[in-house]
């Protein structure tokens, strides 16, 4: 089965002398619907995710609005012809990503302070949301971080190989 891809797009900055203004979604560039917005504040070495929700997966439309993040998705659809291949990005003020239904998502935050932007199709749902381990050695996934900060939760996510053997892909 052909399966959507993450595609990342530019959108440009216009600047002059009072600052800049940028768009970030328009409906006719991307047709989706979304049901909400959210923002994360992040200092210097913070790796979030590798997040998904297993039933009721979300679309994400995502940005930084201020620093550089190295952003990690993961393949988690079942029965895909791509299922389990990590891609991999930089994301910088301007660039957009839109990341497909059924991905795990992780972000790794490498200036001082990182402003990260998300679009969701669906809501957070505390009950179904999982992660895969930001440092499952299946995956070498590079986060040119040295001294991760990351919460309690992401340190107890599960590797790629356990959640194939639970779960076989959502």
């Amino acid at each position: 089965m052909k399966t959507p891809k993450p595609t990342m797009y530019e959108m440009p900055i216009f600047k002059d002398l009072r600052g800049s203004f940028q768009e970030l979604f328009l409906k006719k560039k991307i047709n989706l619907n979304f049901k909400f917005s959210a923002v994360s504040f992040s200092k210097k070495n913070v790796i979030r995710g590798l997040h998904f929700q297993i039933k009721k997966p979300q679309i994400k439309l995502v940005t930084v609005l201020k620093g550089k993040i190295i952003d990690y998705c993961i393949n988690l659809r079942k029965n895909s012809d791509d299922f389990g291949k990590v891609y991999r990005f930089v994301l910088t003020p301007g660039k957009i990503l839109l990341i497909p239904k059924f991905y795990a998502h992780g972000m790794g935050c490498l200036e001082k302070r990182n402003i990260f932007f998300y679009h969701l199709s669906e809501y957070r749902h505390p009950q179904y949301e999982m992660g895969i381990k930001y440092n499952d050695s299946d995956l070498k996934l590079k986060w040119n971080i040295k001294k991760p900060i990351i919460s309690k939760r992401d340190l107890n996510h599960i590797s790629l190989k356990e959640f194939k053997k639970r779960f076989k892909g959502i």
